[in-house]
This record gives structure tokens, C-alpha cells and sequence, in this order.
């Protein structure tokens, strides 16, 4: 039993869903996602991880987690200035599916093209992005000096299109996270021997910072116009980096 091998054999499968268990009970007790919000990110994991790999699950469950600290970050703050989404820092099945559904199809691609080596610097890009923007908003909106990015000018904290000092510090820092989270996977399941995995995962967490100023567009261009949900803005940003990270590998 290899469980070392991606896409669905007994030893990925058997991983996969006690990870599964895991992520149910992690997210019950800290209360990260509420009962249609569990019942989805568990649907998208054994997605993520049966047609994957495990590994691949541990990066979206290591954006779950650190994601939820950065909701929890000075909660009592942001709920007083009206910046939170929940009234507990929880999380429900449309942020689920806005932040994961396209991870989840570039699963289904990696098992139906038969790629996973390359096809996880893909899903990272991904994950990546909905990470750097999850931090840059859950910090960023405590930080006063904001401005909107297609104007430069001052702009009240947590408004669509809206940009800070420390929200581009917190969304480099997401980036990076799941960057690194993606080498360790890579480099548990790759038969390569050489450091492409290194340069990969710097271009990564890059693309996935430049994901983040595409959601900020978008949101300042159209969601503030009513053009776009907050949803679709994150779908069309998390693409956008998906492609720029395709575009990337095509080029190396």
C-alpha cells in the first residue's frame, strides 16, 4: 500500500479520509465552519485528496487553518467596525465553494490527464491566491492608511478594492504559507531529484500575491459597481492565478 501515490488507490483513499475525519472534527470544535460549511469542505476533500493526493489536502487544510486565525485576529475589532462576515469568525458553504471549487477542478484535471507532478503547482497557484487574499483581508482591514488601488486615493478600511501596508504584507505572508506547503508536498511525491520545486514554489508564492491585487481590482472595477459577487470576484482572481501560473511552467 503506497501511499506516496496520487490519485485514488487504497493507500491515498485511506489517508485521505482520515484527514477528512480530521478536518470535521477540527472545524466543529473551533467552529471555523458552520454545518453546511463542513459538509462541503469535506465533499471537496476527498475531492482534493481521492483524486490528488493527501498532500494536497493538508495544503487546503493548512490554508483552513491559518486562515481562521487571521478571521479570529482581533475579532472584537472588526466586529465593531462592521468588518466581519459571521458573528462567531465562522464560515459557510459559499466561501467554501468561492475559494474552492476551482482547486477542486484542477483535481479533476490532474486525474484525468494523468499529471500530478506538474498539475500541483496549479492547484497551489489556487490556493495560493485565495490565502493571500483571505489574509490581506482579515488584517489589512484593521490597518487606517487605506487606499484604493485604482485610484491611489484614501478609502475607508474593509471597502472593495481597498489596499493597505500591512494588508500587502499579510497577503505575501498567505502567499508563502501555502508556497512552502506546496514544495513539502511536491517534493513527498515527486520523482524528480533535481530544485525546479524550489524555483516553482517562488514563483508561486509571487503569483499568488499577484492574485490578490486581481481580486482587488476586480472588486474595486466591478463589485463595487454590483457587476460581480464577492464570490465571483474571488472565482475570476483565484483564475487568473491558476493561468498565470500555467503560463509560467509553459515558459520554464
Amino acid at each position: 500500500m503506497d501511499v506516496f501515490t496520487s490519485g485514488p488507490n487504497t493507500g491515498n483513499l485511506l489517508v485521505t479520509i482520515g484527514l477528512v475525519l480530521l478536518l470535521l472534527i477540527l472545524s466543529t470544535r473551533a467552529r471555523m465552519l458552520d454545518t453546511t460549511g463542513s459538509k462541503a469542505a469535506a465533499v471537496l476533500g476527498l475531492i482534493v485528496g481521492g483524486l490528488g493526493h493527501w498532500t494536497w489536502l493538508l495544503i487546503l487544510l493548512g490554508f483552513l487553518l491559518s486562515s481562521h486565525k487571521a478571521t479570529k485576529w482581533r475579532f472584537e475589532e472588526k466586529t465593531a467596525l462592521g468588518l466581519c462576515e459571521s458573528s462567531d469568525g465562522h464560515r459557510g458553504w459559499t466561501n467554501v465553494v468561492a475559494n474552492g471549487a476551482i482547486p477542486g477542478l484542477i483535481c479533476i484535471y490532474a486525474y484525468l490527464s494523468d499529471d500530478w507532478e506538474t498539475v500541483i503547482w496549479l492547484f497551489g497557484a489556487a490556493v495560493a491566491v485565495a490565502a493571500s487574499d483571505t489574509f490581506a483581508s482579515e488584517i489589512g482591514c484593521l490597518d487606517p492608511r487605506v487606499r484604493m488601488i485604482t485610484t491611489f486615493k484614501p478609502c475607508l478600511q474593509g471597502e472593495n478594492g481597498g489596499f493597505s501596508p500591512n494588508g500587502q504584507l499579510a497577503a505575501a505572508v498567505g502567499s508563502t504559507v501555502v508556497a512552502a506547503l506546496t514544495l513539502l508536498a511536491w517534493w513527498l511525491t515527486s520523482l524528480s531529484t533535481d530544485d525546479t520545486g524550489v524555483q516553482f514554489a517562488f514563483a508561486l508564492a509571487v503569483i499568488g500575491w499577484l492574485g490578490c491585487q486581481i481580486d482587488s481590482y476586480l472588486g474595486a472595477l466591478l463589485e463595487n459597481r454590483g457587476y460581480l459577487t464577492k464570490g465571483s470576484v474571488n472565482a475570476l482572481a483565484i483564475s487568473g492565478g491558476v493561468v498565470l501560473m500555467a503560463a509560467y511552467l509553459s515558459m520554464v
